[in-house]
């Protein structure tokens, strides 16, 4: 569809001069059609480019059709998902489903095994009764549209999962500079260098923008992406997968994903993450056991858990650093165990 405007047309209705200025392109002639534009560039910089002019049109095309879909994505908004009924491993149907409305934080817990990771799947896929489980997930109590199922630009969920690792051969910097590019972010440096910030302040060794990402450790690299995800990604739902094995500061690492335009939705075997969240999913044989509300009394838990985890972040760190610890009376008042 692009073909039927100028390039002067093209860089007044959509992004078309950003895919110039990240390509060193020049400026076209005010009358010159999209293929005569591409046909026409000076060989000596098609051949700096490394690339054809066919396929630099194909890249241009595509680079407007994702900052197309990406200003789409921004006005999304949902209120609801429904996790329908589906059956666990032995073919019995489970207990209940559940809805979850914007704000709502709840985390999955149950046996290793137990099919807390299926349950991630089958929502980031939107099942529609064809996943093992056969559950049947609803968007504002309606079956979603299969383009965002099949989509590779569709951004209606992002997921965290245990590991984070890198194969692009490219600086911190400049992923995140294509990231914001591909959300039709303008001007994202003052951006960028916040998220390189929030990222290190979850991880224990810092890194900054011109660190490669194929540097990074596994809890630099899930750092990263956190703060990634919370500040890039307009996706209303987010699903975690064991955020307490990254190596990071999983309290801080929560508070930043947690927002109220958002569906947060954790795998976790960690009780201060479990009473942290509203509500939490108890899976077992592969099916949803239970959903329960976290209670006043294990909110008081949650108090304790909270004081006895500062205590052992403290011992972690100290120890990470090389120094002595020393017994903390408060981990024992916590704890109950102190008799005299």
């Amino acid at each position: 569809m692009y073909e039927d405007y100028t390039m002067s047309e093209l860089i007044e209705k959509t992004d078309a001069q950003d895919f110039l200025n990240m390509n060193n392109l020049p400026k076209p002639r005010t009358d010159q059609t999209v293929q005569e534009y591409f046909s026409h560039l000076p060989y000596a910089l098609v051949e700096d480019l490394g690339v054809q002019p066919s396929l630099l049109l194909q890249r241009f095309h595509l680079f407007l059709d994702q900052t197309s879909i990406a200003k789409q994505q921004s006005n999304w908004s949902i209120q609801t998902l429904t996790i329908c009924r589906g059956f666990d491993k032995r073919g019995n149907e489970e207990q209940m489903g559940f809805t979850l409305r914007v704000g709502d934080v709840v985390s999955i817990v149950g046996p290793t095994g137990s099919g807390k990771s299926q349950l991630l799947s089958d929502i980031e896929w939107m099942a529609q009764q064809d996943t093992p489980t056969k559950r049947l997930i609803l968007v504002d109590g309606k079956v979603p549209p299969a383009t965002w199922r099949f989509s590779s630009d569709h951004k209606l969920v992002a997921q965290l999962t245990q590991n984070m690792n890198f194969v692009m051969d490219v600086q911190v910097g400049d992923f995140l500079a294509l990231h914001a590019q591909s959300m039709a972010i303008a001007e994202p440096s003052e951006l960028i260098e916040k998220i390189i910030a929030k990222a290190n302040c979850l991880c224990g060794e810092c890194f900054d923008a011109d660190t490669e990402l194929t540097a990074l450790s596994g809890g630099q690299a899930r750092a990263l992406m956190v703060a990634d995800t919370a500040y890039l990604t307009n996706a209303p739902i987010v699903l975690i997968d064991e955020i307490e094995n990254a190596g990071i500061d999983r309290s801080k690492a929560l508070d930043l994903l947690v927002r109220k335009n958002k569906i947060v939705l954790m795998v976790t075997h960690d009780p201060l993450l479990a009473l942290i969240a509203h509500k939490r999913v108890v899976l077992c044989d592969g099916g949803i056991k239970a959903v329960l509300d976290t209670s006043e009394e294990e909110l008081k838990c949650l108090s304790q858990l909270s004081s006895m985890d500062a205590v052992l972040t403290s011992y972690r760190n100290a120890l990470r650093l090389g120094e002595h610890i020393s017994v903390d009376p408060s981990l024992f008042n916590v704890m109950g165990a102190q008799k005299e």
